[in-house]
């Protein structure tokens, strides 16, 4: 019997870190954990410890085909700045009755509304989020940060500095972009900041928030690539 290891192409072992990763994975972090994987084992490992972020890239894409033509009801998505592995949207039904997530509570329209104003307009004030729905939004704020959703980014200069929110990298994950400017409209919104509106006040975009709103009804419905479930706000 031969003594001589065979080794895994690159594309298995991409797939085995997305597999094994509790999230999006960078090709930065890829090429880190080849590096340290070379130098921890040695001998043939090094091979491909001075692999360059492009090869990974290049590995990536040839899995992503391979996958597709396998039909093995799996996909790699780039969202949050990096690439995950996650089923096939279309096989989302089987997937939610397996994981019970059909008894999970969705996002309150409560909720969504607010979470699209902030995703639009961050940084922004509690005061200029109730300014936009007309109601207090202490509640549905404090769950939205509870939930990952949204966060504290900074405070503002205001008199009593009140805090400025914004979304996380959660928030990127769960709505499967890549990044901010990827959400619905932002061509839009970036069109107005061009033209130099520079008051301060806030702006109603009731389509935008309209199109997130119905992009987040979707998601709730047939995705189902999260890991984690989104509880029910007021």
């Amino acid at each position: 019997m031969s003594n001589i290891e065979v080794l895994p192409e690159l594309k298995e072992i991409v797939g085995s870190l997305l597999f094994a990763a509790k999230k999006p994975v960078t090709a930065k972090e890829i090429r880190k954990t080849l590096m340290e994987a070379g130098q921890a084992y040695g001998g043939p490992y090094e091979q491909f410890a001075t692999l360059k972020e492009t090869d990974i890239l290049a590995a990536l894409d040839e899995l992503k085909v391979e996958m597709i033509q396998g039909s093995a009801g799996l996909s790699i998505a780039e969202v949050a700045g990096g690439f995950r592995l996650q089923n096939e949207i279309s096989c989302g039904p089987w997937v939610r009755i397996f994981l019970d997530k059909d008894r999970s509570a969705k996002l309150s329209k409560p909720a969504l509304e607010t979470l699209a104003i902030v995703a639009y307009r961050q940084p922004i004030l509690r005061s200029e989020i109730e300014s936009v729905r007309g109601v207090a939004v202490d509640h549905v704020l404090r769950n939205l940060v509870e939930i990952q959703l949204v966060k504290v980014v900074a405070r503002s200069e205001l008199p009593g500095r009140p805090w400025l929110f914004g979304t996380t990298q959660y928030f990127l994950e769960h709505f499967g972009l890549k990044c901010l400017e990827d959400m619905p409209g932002m061509d839009e919104l970036k069109r107005m900041e061009l033209k130099g509106d520079k008051t301060g006040q806030t702006k109603s975009f009731p389509a935008m928030e309209k199109e997130l709103e119905e992009q987040a009804e979707m998601l709730n419905t047939e995705d189902d690539n999260e890991s984690g479930k989104i509880e029910k706000t007021d």
